[in-house]
């Protein structure tokens, strides 16, 4: 009985009632979000509330993009795999002055409906020879097995 009673402390001392989690970019984006006003903020009431953007848009300056993802970990169906729980994406647009003009947020249902370009485009000057590709394909296989 003693014996079973050490084994139940063992295994209840390793429980966790947390789930364990892995946040990547700004926590608690759609929180943040709610707080700046479209035509009455500007840049810096952005930087205050969110901080520094992650990207900015390369064609248009006044374009931050701000991301948030969190991964979990899965059921017992899942064996402990990581699971994407949050996949928030804040897009917001600034006029010349710097006052918000724009803004969306696009949450993991949002982001699956894009469609995306299955189009690829073949380029001359990189093709490999059959020698690289060779050794290319028996170090993928050399590591692979590890």
């Amino acid at each position: 009985m003693f014996f079973v009673l050490i084994i139940v402390l063992f295994i209840l001392n390793g429980c966790q009632l947390q789930e364990p989690k892995k946040n990547h970019g700004i926590v608690f984006l759609k929180n943040r979000s709610e707080k700046l006003i479209v035509n009455k903020s500007n840049k810096n009431d952005v930087l205050n509330i969110v901080g520094q953007p992650h990207t900015k848009s390369v064609d248009d300056v006044d374009e931050w993009i701000y991301m948030e993802r969190t991964l979990t970990k899965g059921e017992f169906h899942k064996l402990g795999q990581n699971v994407l729980e949050k996949n928030n994406i804040l897009i917001l647009n600034f006029d010349k002055f710097g006052i918000l003009i724009e803004k969306e947020l696009l949450n993991k249902e949002a982001i699956e409906k894009i469609k995306f370009s299955k189009k690829t485009t073949s380029n001359q000057l990189t093709k490999k020879s059959f020698i690289t590709k060779m050794l290319s394909s028996i170090k993928e296989k050399m590591y692979g097995s590890r």
